[in-house]
C-alpha cells in the first residue's frame, strides 16, 4: 500500500505492539513506538521511531503522542499479580495522551471481565461478572474507557482476545511451555484440564484486527472480539502443534492444588485460581460481530501453528 504521513503511536514494544507495527508497515504508515527506555528492542523494524515515555505520566504521554492520528494501547502491567494497582495508571496516562493529541484510541483488552459463563460462548454483550481481582480490574478499565468515549473526551475502541499464541509470544497458556516443548520433545504444560473447548487467538490476527478497528469510525465506542480461526479442545490444539513437529502429543496437566501451591512461591502464579474456570468449562470467544462487520481475517489454524513453530526454531 502507498505510504502516508499519518502518524500512528504504539504504547508498548511487546508482542501486541509488534503485531500492530507489522500490520501498519504493510499499510505504509508512519510509526512511533513508546517504551520506558526509548531503545529499539528485538523485532522493531529499522524504519520505526522508538522513543522513551512513562505511560503513567500524562505529561510524558502527551509529549510522545503529539501529532498522532491513532494511538494504540498495547501495554501490559509489569507484575501480573499487581494488576489492580498498576493497570489503571497506565490506561489513564495513555488515554490522556490520545485525548491531548485529538487522536483515536485503540485499546488491547482481554476477556477476564466477563468471568465464568458456565461454558456459554463469550459475546461482547455479556455483563461483567468477574469475581477475582484481575477480572474486576479489567471490568473497571473497560468501564472507564466507555465512559471517556461517552463523555467525548476521546474516541475509543477496544479489541479483546483469548489466550495468545504466535511469534514473539512467550508468556501465555499457549506460549513457550507449549511450542518450545513440542520442538524439543518435552511436555506441554496445561492448567487444570485439556478436555474442554478453548479459544486461542493468533498474534498477527490480533495486530491486524486492532488496525482494522482503528481504521473504521463505526467501530468506535464499542468492544470487539478479535478473530480466532477455530476453537478446539486444548488437547486437540496441542495435538496439532505436535503433529507439525512430527511428534506425538506429550501433555502434562497441572492440577488445581499444584497451581495453588505454586502461587505461594511464584508471584506471577499467585491468584491464578480466579482463572481456573477458563479450563474447567468450555471457553469459547465468539467473534461473529467482528466477522460480520469487517470480514473473516483469521489465519487458518495449521498455517498459524507452522509460522509460530518456525519463529521458535529461529529464536
Amino acid at each position: 500500500m502507498s505510504s502516508t504521513n499519518e502518524l500512528h503511536v504504539i504504547f508498548g514494544t511487546g508482542p501486541v505492539g509488534l503485531a500492530i507495527m507489522d500490520e501498519l508497515l504493510v499499510r505504509g504508515k508512519r510509526i512511533r513506538m513508546v517504551n520506558r527506555s526509548g531503545k529499539t528492542t528485538a523485532g522493531v523494524a529499522p524504519e520505526v521511531e522508538v522513543v522513551a515515555g512513562d505511560a503513567t505520566n500524562p505529561e510524558s504521554t502527551r509529549k510522545v503522542s503529539q501529532g498522532a492520528s491513532v494511538v494504540y494501547n498495547a501495554l501490559n502491567a509489569p507484575n501480573y499479580e499487581q494488576w489492580a494497582s498498576q493497570f489503571p495508571p497506565l490506561q489513564k496516562g495513555v488515554l490522556e495522551g490520545a485525548a491531548h493529541a485529538g487522536a483515536k484510541l485503540v485499546v488491547m483488552e482481554n476477556v477476564y471481565m466477563y468471568g465464568a459463563t458456565g461454558g456459554r460462548p463469550l459475546t461482547e454483550d455479556l455483563p461483567y461478572l468477574a469475581k477475582g481481582a484481575r477480572g474486576k480490574t479489567r471490568a473497571i478499565l473497560a468501564q472507564a474507557l466507555q465512559a471517556a468515549h461517552a463523555a467525548g473526551k476521546v474516541r475509543v475502541v477496544s479489541g479483546r482476545a483469548a489466550d495468545f499464541f504466535g511469534p514473539r509470544v512467550l508468556q501465555s497458556a499457549a506460549g513457550a511451555q507449549v511450542f518450545r516443548a513440542a520442538l524439543t520433545g518435552g511436555k506441554a504444560q496445561v492448567m487444570v484440564s485439556a478436555e474442554h473447548l478453548h479459544t486461542f487467538t493468533y498474534m498477527p490476527d490480533i495486530g491486524k484486527g486492532l488496525v482494522i478497528l482503528g481504521e473504521n469510525e463505526a467501530a468506535f465506542g464499542q468492544a470487539w472480539h478479535l478473530p480466532s480461526y477455530q476453537t478446539l479442545t486444548t488437547r486437540h490444539f496441542l495435538k496439532l502443534v505436535y503433529e507439525e513437529t512430527g511428534r506425538a502429543a506429550n501433555i502434562q496437566v497441572a492440577p488445581k492444588l499444584l497451581m495453588q501451591a505454586m502461587g505461594l512461591f511464584v508471584p506471577p502464579v499467585r491468584g491464578i485460581s480466579e482463572l481456573f474456570y477458563e479450563f474447567e468449562e468450555d471457553f469459547v470467544v465468539d467473534h461473529r460481530k467482528f466477522e460480520g462487520t469487517f470480514g473473516n481475517h483469521a489465519t487458518p489454524l495449521r498455517d498459524a501453528i507452522r509460522t509460530t513453530l518456525a519463529w521458535y526454531r529461529e529464536n
